[in-house]
């Protein structure tokens, strides 16, 4: 798996101050993509072993609220990730958000990518739609795109969407 950058503090990704990681690969190819370049999967550099433990590193700080992942499309990546997640939490308890532009009803039909679900905490779902751009919402950028309770929304087997958003 590629990344195009990880941010050590982000706060424009979720709730708080955040360490995002941006992986590459997607084939959506959303219409007004903020991340055009992040679609080529061999673009950035290669995740390591090294990088995992940066990330840790970063996450082990009192003010970093938890650990984004969005790109590029985090679920076309959904095997490494899932094994990337796995040691990051052996280590750190924080809050796991992770975006898609495929919906959850969509992810949660292909294993893998369920798998993928049961590691996070939240998830934004959905394409960014031009036509449905609004600023004033909080951590997505048009109105169909949702912000999910995973965990409660595969308990239920319903969509829960997250409390304050």
């Amino acid at each position: 798996m590629n990344y195009g950058q990880i941010r050590k503090y982000d706060i424009a990704n979720g709730p708080g101050i955040r360490t995002s990681i941006f992986v590459t690969g997607c084939s959506l190819n959303c219409k007004n993509c903020f991340n055009k370049e992040y679609q080529n999967s061999n673009f950035g550099e290669k995740w390591t072993d090294q990088t995992t433990k940066k990330v840790i590193d970063y996450l082990s700080k009192d003010e970093v609220a938890g650990l984004t992942i969005l790109g590029g499309e985090p679920f076309e990546s959904a095997k490494d990730l899932i094994s990337i997640i796995d040691d990051i939490k052996k280590q750190i308890d924080k809050s796991i958000w992770i975006y898609s532009g495929y919906t959850f009803e969509n992810l949660i039909e292909n294993p893998t990518c369920k798998n993928l679900l049961k590691e996070v905490d939240v998830l934004v779902d959905g394409p960014f739609k031009e036509a449905k751009k609004d600023l004033k919402l909080k951590f997505r950028g048009s109105s169909n795109q949702r912000i999910i309770d995973i965990k409660e929304s595969l308990a239920n087997d319903s969509i829960i969407l997250l409390n304050g958003y």
